[in-house]
């Protein structure tokens, strides 16, 4: 990234990870380049960084008064300065607070809070070959980055639960929003195309459920977007071509055949034969699809594979298709199963696994 280009740092707080703790490789943090408008900002690609989430093995430790430095080994190698606060300055006594004779059988203040405070030690010592998460800020000392750690603590992985999961969830950080590029939009320019495909969705949607619509061809609901147009003349009747000329117009079918595919998206409507005839059924209104849903649930719910755990999803959808239609899609069967379990019509066993209701 040129510096000519980075971003203004007015603008900064309009990206989410600027105020989140990034969870960046370790030698990502270590090769940010420093912003050129405040210090101790980063900028990895486009995305302003000041708080990094790391998680890596101690490689070495230096223990001081105030604080100790530890060496977090992942990807790289960092200094990471974590402060003690008061309790950890605090030296206990050799016996652990042993209680007496006296007061072995009876709860002691004292003993319970020292042995507290141990228990505390012993969690933010670590040893070298310990995993270490450190969250804090990122600082350039002496020309070498290191972070200031705001919170840390030993994490027990014995079998490496811990760190599979965390390389998966930061691979996929970098993926969705690491590396791509940070887009800010004029808040003040005129309403762009994706707005108006929201609006014109959103006014679909609650003409479908105002009208308890079943189903609709295009041209059928397209008027109901004419106020999003205003330029543009009354929509010709159904087999006629509109008003020549006029691009306002074209805009208005292309914005509908948009909203109609966002809407199959969604699972709200869908096609049950795909010819030139468009029509689209309503999924909450369509009882045919309901009841076929329903009927495949009760049906094989009796069967001794599925009495114990119920019928999965995917099982359902793949019976759905041979017996009611081949278009019908994941998102238009997730929204069924929500209309029948909100009817207790059927009940969910498990994520993704239903059952007929039997009273």
């Amino acid at each position: 990234m040129d510096p000519a280009e980075e971003l203004p740092s007015m603008l900064w707080g309009l990206d989410p990870i600027f105020s989140a703790f990034a969870r960046l490789h370790v030698t990502d943090i270590l090769h940010m380049r420093e912003s050129c408008q405040v210090p101790d900002i980063y900028f990895y690609k486009s995305h302003p960084i000041h708080k990094v989430d790391v998680l890596g093995t101690v490689v070495y430790k230096r223990e001081r008064e105030d604080f100790f430095c530890y060496g977090d080994d992942g990807t790289g190698v960092i200094n990471c300065l974590c402060w003690k606060n008061d309790p950890m300055k605090e030296e206990l006594d050799s016996d652990g607070g042993k209680p007496s004779d006296d007061l072995q059988h009876s709860f002691n203040l004292a003993v319970e809070v020292k042995k507290l405070k141990q228990a505390q030690q012993t969690h933010f010592r670590l040893e070298i070959g310990e995993l270490l998460r450190v969250r804090g800020q990122v600082k350039t000392s002496r020309q070498q980055r290191e972070m200031m750690a705001s919170t840390y603590y030993k994490v027990n992985d014995p079998v490496m639960a811990v760190q599979i999961e965390w390389m998966s969830d930061v691979l996929q950080l970098y993926r969705e929003f690491y590396d791509k590029p940070l887009h800010l939009q004029n808040i003040s320019a005129s309403e762009s195309p994706i707005t108006s495909l929201s609006k014109a969705t959103q006014i679909i949607k609650d003409f479908l459920e105002q009208k308890a619509v079943s189903k609709f061809r295009p041209y059928d609901i397209q008027d109901i977007l004419q106020p999003l147009f205003p330029s543009c003349p009354e929509v010709a009747p159904a087999g006629q071509e509109p008003v020549a000329g006029s691009s306002t117009c074209q805009q208005l079918h292309v914005l509908l055949k948009e909203a109609l595919q966002l809407l199959q998206d969604e699972g709200v409507v869908y096609r049950k034969v795909k010819s030139q005839d468009e029509v689209y059924f309503v999924t909450a209104q369509d009882k045919d699809l309901l009841m076929a849903v329903k009927d495949i649930i009760r049906e094989d719910s009796k069967r001794e594979k599925y009495q114990e755990k119920g019928c999965h999803i995917l099982h359902i959808l793949s019976s759905v298709r041979q017996r009611h239609s081949m278009n019908v899609s994941k998102a238009v069967l997730e929204l069924v199963l929500k209309s029948l379990e909100c009817n207790s019509d059927i009940i969910s066993t498990r994520d993704n696994y239903f059952t007929y209701f039997i009273i």
